[in-house]
């Protein structure tokens, strides 16, 4: 028997071991399957009124412009026919090659057959000429209201992108090439990935992102000395040891979103907002917020104002004896801090000196990309589940912000980790991503009915412990950072609402990139730049017409401000040297609490 040979039968040896592999693996899968919990059918998609809106307007189209539809069906034949043509004269000529390709770049097709191989470069081009058609088509319906465009054209890409020749394993040349050379392997540790990701999560699918072997919070990522020095059934309250013998007098209290974990501040030291403002000399204390349970269903914003912003800030003041405080909000922390602000505006009551706001929205009016999902259909959906569950899951909250991004955070990491079997990546940042949190029930409807949807808070108000407050209540300096490409809280809302607020004394930042990176954006890495303007906020498009733009972070701009309203230096404060011992050594219990299901 020739070396060849052998090595022919020892290929298709293994080729076979790896099939029968995938057998054994099939049969994991659909025991997984079977354990998915039943939920409400609203929260897989939106409602069939979407469609039969936009199928309506198409006939409308069709019947009251004709010629505008034939234009865009000719325009797609032509293109179609004349690639055809073109790939036909090709192999006639018996060149093994594509024909020309004119479309435009796309990262997804970024393996060189997609290009080269007359195939693949078919697949690609005759998708690419597919997804203008289908463009083409919702964007000249011009008899459907301006949400229900948004919404059309927002699935209509979803469905778009799921259909890419990429996602599919018989038209991706990238993974049959793998296939090939591993004689199956790859689509063995692609399937056990997949297995491993649907029993991960209880029968449903969710992507792992990260390696999640390779981080511990606490020891490579929050890592920032300090230690909890309050807890109630809301929060963890982390006083950071300072770091220079000395700090400004009015102790910095951050809030960040419950909807994730506070330590997105503080990933790794290079990149830590929460080291760095250690390190320029403030007493820093952050929350870290409980991942409630369904024991927490009657849980609303009213709680969190209460037992969350008030005490908090009741704490930081008898730690420090100081009688105020500064004040930091994050997303949804940022629109409740307002809430909080306008209260306590109401009570008379001058306990914050002044409050920053990081990429938060108070006037619900542009809701951004995330407004496709607060519609009825998808709100009326979560009103039911968490009336069962207690909570809504940090599954849903994942999935819609993933869906936000599908080609980045579903589709690409799919592919490398189902078809190519790749081993997700040690990521940071991914990591945290997939570290999520539940949220009670009372509060999510409170805030996607009174906020998200009624706008309360920018219209005739927004109840907060019995009292109505709205945006004219905030009258304290503020200093607000949005972020240009933002997908959750749009820059552009986010402007409108500071606008309105009553402040007399007020700062807006347009940091460059989006909801993370856009503040998490060390002056180290001299990455993303921000814009000022010191003229009166008129509407966003005039302030951004009229902003100076900087190179670099925002975070030494912003240091100034708090700086300037920070008062003088006295002794630097160690936690656990007042009345309030240490519990824990940060980053605390709460961040790294399972809660019971």
């Amino acid at each position: 028997m020739t070396t060849g040979t052998k090595d022919a039968d020892a290929r298709l040896d293994r080729l076979n071991a790896n099939l029968a592999k995938v057998e054994e693996l099939s049969k994991r899968l659909t025991a997984a399957l079977t354990q998915r919990k039943s939920a409400d059918p609203a929260l897989n998609g939106p409602s069939q009124d979407v469609y039969l809106k936009a199928a309506a307007a198409y006939v409308a189209e069709m019947m009251q412009n004709p010629s505008k539809i034939l234009e865009h069906q000719i325009g797609y034949w032509g293109k179609s026919l004349k690639h055809y043509v073109e790939a036909q004269q090709t192999l006639v000529k018996g060149e093994f090659k594509a024909p020309p390709d004119p479309g435009p770049a796309d990262k997804r097709f970024a393996n060189p057959l997609w290009d080269t191989h007359p195939f693949f470069n078919y697949l690609k081009q005759q998708y690419q000429f597919n997804a203008e058609a289908v463009g083409n088509a919702v964007s000249g319906l011009e008899r459907l209201e301006a949400a229900d465009r948004k919404r059309v054209e927002y699935f209509s890409k979803q469905i778009i992108d799921m259909f890419s020749p990429t996602n599919f394993l018989g038209t991706n040349p990238e993974a049959l090439e793998r296939a090939v050379a591993t004689d199956g392997e790859s689509l063995v540790k692609g399937l056990e990935n997949l297995v491993r990701d649907i029993e991960a999560n209880n029968g449903d699918l969710q992507v792992t992102l990260a390696d999640k072997e390779a981080f511990r919070v606490g020891t490579n990522i929050a890592t920032t000395p300090g230690a909890v020095v309050y807890r109630n059934r809301m929060l963890e309250l982390i006083q950071y040891t300072p770091t220079t013998p000395t700090v400004h007098q009015t102790p910095l209290l951050i809030f960040p979103p419950w909807i994730n974990k506070f330590y997105i501040l503080d990933l790794k030291p290079q990149n830590s907002l929460i080291k760095w403002i250690v390190d320029q000399g403030f007493t820093l204390f952050v929350v870290s917020w409980v991942n409630p349970d369904a024991s927490y269903r009657d849980v609303g914003m009213d709680d969190y104002v209460r037992e969350g912003y008030m005490q908090a800030m009741a704490e930081v003041r008898r730690i420090t004896g100081e009688k105020q405080i500064n004040a930091v909000g994050y997303c949804i922390a940022g629109t409740t801090l307002n809430l909080t602000l306008a209260y306590l505006e109401k009570a008379g009551d001058k306990s914050v000196k002044s409050a920053t706001f990081f990429t938060t929205l108070t006037d619900f009016s542009d809701q951004g990309e995330v407004g496709v999902f607060l519609n009825d259909d998808f709100v009326d959906g979560i009103e039911r589940q968490v009336a069962v569950d207690g909570v809504l899951d940090k599954t849903f909250m994942s999935r819609t912000f993933s869906f936000l991004r599908s080609n980045e955070l579903i589709y690409q990491p799919a592919i490398k980790s189902y078809m190519l079997g790749e081993a997700p990546p040690a990521f940071d940042l991914l990591y945290w991503n997939g570290d999520g949190t539940n949220l009670p029930a009372r509060m999510a409807v409170e805030y996607l009915r009174g906020l998200c949807q009624a706008d309360q808070f920018a219209r005739d108000g927004f109840p907060v412990l019995g009292h109505k407050v709205s945006l004219s209540d905030v009258k304290l300096p503020i200093c607000a950072i949005a972020c240009e490409t933002d997908h959750i809280a749009a820059w552009k809302g986010s402007f409108t609402g500071v606008r309105q607020m009553g402040s007399k004394d007020k700062t807006f930042i347009l940091s460059e990139s989006g909801h993370i990176a856009g503040i998490v954006n060390p002056p180290s890495k001299n990455k993303y730049g921000h814009y000022t303007n010191d003229a009166p906020m008129t509407t966003p498009d005039d302030w951004l017409a009229g902003a100076t733009f900087h190179n670099g972070s925002w975070w030494p701009r912003w240091g100034e401000w708090l700086k300037a309203r920070s008062g003088k230096q006295v002794p630097a404060r160690v936690p656990g040297d007042s009345t309030n011992p240490v519990l824990a050594p940060a980053p605390g219990t709460y961040v790294t609490a399972v809660p019971s299901a």
